[in-house]
């Protein structure tokens, strides 16, 4: 569903997908399926039509959650507020300890104290359950009190409520902990900036500043917005963006990130995007709505759990009539065997099993630079068996150097140079700049002639008129398809190419002019990069280029590539992504977002580098390094793979725990405080399990992106 327009709300009282199911059912009957969205991790309810707004909040209030406008000032929340279910807890296991050492007299008053402390929320929420149809966990646990009470177990009522008040509390403080760690992503951007007009500052709203107007960060602040430096140099920290902790120098010129933290210099931005459009901004907003995409792990546990309770309810029913029936068993042992298998049918543990983990995940890699936009490619990368990068501007540091300059036909090499540029000029390739700043060197640069008629030829080259004549300037395909292949040429390019250069020739008509030779360096510790990768468990590491295979072989043999394919025009590495995925196995794609669009999109997750939070990458990408620190690769598949494992091992506390239990009730020995306990430390147990995600560090710190 589309994010809509409407009228949007912060809902209280959701704990888990169980409460969340009665939240829905409400909504359903209220303004009907579809005319509304709702984010369980953010707890954000928006609206399609403002209409439905009336019916809604009262559908929220009788289903037992508390709902305020988002964007409306906030009531100041007291400690009371804040901490109501953890104080809820203990004034009923006050109550309860003492009703156990009070007299008979009193102990009845003070144990039903306890209860009616520690169990009102739960009533309340049972009472919206049952009003929409639904048996879910407090409905279960009023059901398991009501019969305790019944046949006199007083005691182990109100140590039910106890014990449940205090899951209450932990998955209340869980969810909190997860929608901080979110919120921290937008805490970074100052809320006022220092904007200059008509030569004189003034303190704003951060919101209030407009692209293009001129603000103010001193040594120290963070950067309220995105911009352009334009006047100052200094170093600044990106890390809440990109995820590297290491400073990058910024000059007129650079685009500075809001939210980064400026240095030692004063810097004069030009604002680029407004404050809700900012690169951190769309991250925060990105991260949130992949929060609402549940993994295939989450939905298998959530029909599994669908499927668990109204079993286990049967099996209680079946304990509690049969044996009394069939053998004329004691009805009070047997019906409370089946309370214990009540409150055993409880799915708490086993619901928050995988969400928790899922959405930790999401934020501990946001907070290191690197977007992912679902729980279900947090499971892809797990289980990579593949994984292909593109050589140019992914493997390489994107920015070449013209290595050779070699005239052919008795041709000069800064007429040959100043040709090159001319036409590169109007580029976008990496190897413009190149060609310019090689035409600058050679003295040319301020003097080049004024090229038209420029038409690209993706994965050729480009064709481009000077003084009237007509240029072809690319590969030695292009060259042959015009004519001007020629031996000469030929073997000077090969020459090139087996030295890992990348070669461009420059012909007209049937007339060879000389080529140019660029090199591009390799990123740093793209072998230790790619090493990682295998001890991952990633079977097969490819290196794809556009150049031809002399070069690309040069390139992949010092790096340690298992394969190279070289020679491939876009079209050509889809080809290539297909047949790995049809050979068996998840394959990745990792390329620069721009591009290589259609080859991340037709792989099983495609991954984009090195954009800075671009439209182009956010959009094509199923992951987005944030910065060029390839590091982070190895780190996202180490952390996807430590977030399955803890999800698995999750589900097999939660079913042990349930399973053990079951076998306990059915046998005599369980009790009703003996299930809670057992529910409630195992709910403790994966919701602790499970926020170990936020403190991933890698495996060894030469794993974490911001180490090497």
């Amino acid at each position: 569903m589309s994010r809509s327009d409407g009228p949007a709300f912060l809902v209280s009282g959701v704990c888990c997908s169980s409460e969340e199911a009665v939240l829905r059912k409400a909504l359903d009957r209220a303004s009907g399926a579809g005319t509304y969205e709702f984010n369980p991790v953010s707890c954000e309810l928006r609206l399609v039509a403002a209409a439905a707004e009336p019916a809604v909040l009262e559908a929220l209030r009788v289903a037992g959650f508390g709902a305020r406008r988002r964007g409306a000032p906030a009531r100041r929340e007291t400690f009371l507020a804040r901490h109501a279910e953890g104080l809820t807890a203990l004034g009923a296991a006050l109550l309860t300890v003492l009703g156990m050492l009070a007299p008979a007299g009193a102990a009845h008053w003070l144990l039903g104290a306890a209860i009616a402390v520690g169990g009102w929320r739960v009533a309340r929420r049972a009472y919206g359950s049952l009003r929409v149809r639904t048996l879910d966990m407090n409905v279960l646990m009023c059901v398991a009190v009501a019969g305790a009470l019944a046949i006199g177990r007083w005691e182990e009522g109100a140590a039910v409520i106890v014990l449940f008040a205090i899951s209450l509390m932990l998955e209340s403080y869980s969810g909190r902990r997860t929608q901080d760690a979110l919120r921290a992503l937008m805490a970074f951007s100052p809320e006022r900036a220092s904007v200059v007009r008509h030569g004189e500052e003034h303190a704003v709203p951060s919101g209030d500043v407009r692209p293009g107007e001129s603000i103010l960060v001193r040594p120290g602040e963070r950067v309220p917005l995105d911009g352009e430096v334009v006047e100052g140099r200094s170093p600044v920290d990106e890390s809440p963006v990109t995820g590297e902790a290491r400073p990058v120098e910024k000059r007129p010129g650079d685009a500075v990130f809001a939210g980064s933290l400026n240095g030692t210099g004063a810097l004069t931005l030009r604002v680029l995007r407004e404050a809700g459009d900012s690169a951190i901004a769309r991250i925060a907003a990105l991260v949130e709505e992949a929060q609402k995409r549940r993994a295939p792990l989450q939905t298998t546990v959530d029909r599994f759990a669908r499927v668990y309770t109204p079993a286990v309810l049967v099996l209680a029913a079946v304990v509690a009539l049969v044996p009394p029936v069939a053998t004329g068993a004691s009805f009070a042992v047997w019906l409370y065997r089946a309370l214990v298998l009540l409150v055993i049918a409880c799915p708490c543990a086993l619901v928050i099993a995988t969400p928790v983990a899922f959405v930790s995940a999401l934020t501990r890699a946001a907070r290191s630079g690197v977007l992912i936009k679902g729980g279900e490619h947090i499971e892809t990368l797990a289980r990579l068996t593949t994984v292909a990068l593109d050589k140019t501007g992914t493997l390489t540091r994107g920015t070449p150097e013209v290595t050779d300059v070699l005239p052919v036909n008795g041709g000069r090499k800064e007429d040959l140079i100043a040709l090159v540029a001319a036409l590169e000029q109007q580029s976008e390739h990496p190897l413009a700049g190149a060609a310019m700043r090689a035409a600058r060197r050679a003295g040319v640069g301020e003097r080049l002639p004024r090229a038209g008629e420029f038409n690209a030829m993706p994965g050729l080259g480009l064709r481009g008129s000077v003084n009237g004549v007509t240029y072809y300037l690319g590969s030695r395909e292009l060259a042959g398809r015009q004519g001007f292949l020629t031996e000469e040429v030929q073997r000077a390019a090969a020459k090139c190419e087996r030295e890992a250069k990348t070669t461009v020739v420059l012909g007209t008509g049937t007339t060879p002019l000389g080529i140019v030779a660029f090199r591009d360096g390799t990123r740093h510790h793209m072998r230790h990069i790619i090493e990682g990768l295998r001890d991952l468990g990633v079977r097969r590491v490819l290196m794809l280029s556009g150049d031809r295979q002399p070069a690309a072989d040069a390139t992949g043999a010092d790096l340690g590539f298992d394969a190279v394919r070289a020679g491939l025009l876009p079209a050509d590495k889809v080809r290539v992504v297909e047949t790995l995925k049809a050979e068996g196995g998840l394959v990745a794609m990792v390329g620069d977002g721009i591009n290589d669009t259609p080859a991340l999109a037709a792989a099983s997750v495609g991954i984009a580098m090195g954009v800075g939070g671009t439209d182009a990458a956010l959009a094509s990408a199923d992951v987005v390094l944030m910065s060029d620190n390839l590091a982070h690769l190895p780190y996202v598949m180490g952390l996807s793979r430590a977030t399955v494992a803890v999800v698995k091992q999750n589900i097999a506390i939660a079913l042990g725990v349930k399973l053990a239990m079951i076998l306990l009730a059915l046998a005599g020995p369980a009790t009703l405080w003996m299930a809670i306990l057992a529910d409630d430390g195992a709910a403790l147990a994966v919701i602790l399990n499970a926020l170990r995600v936020l403190a991933y560090r890698g495996r060894g710190h030469s794993s974490h992106p911001h180490k090497t």
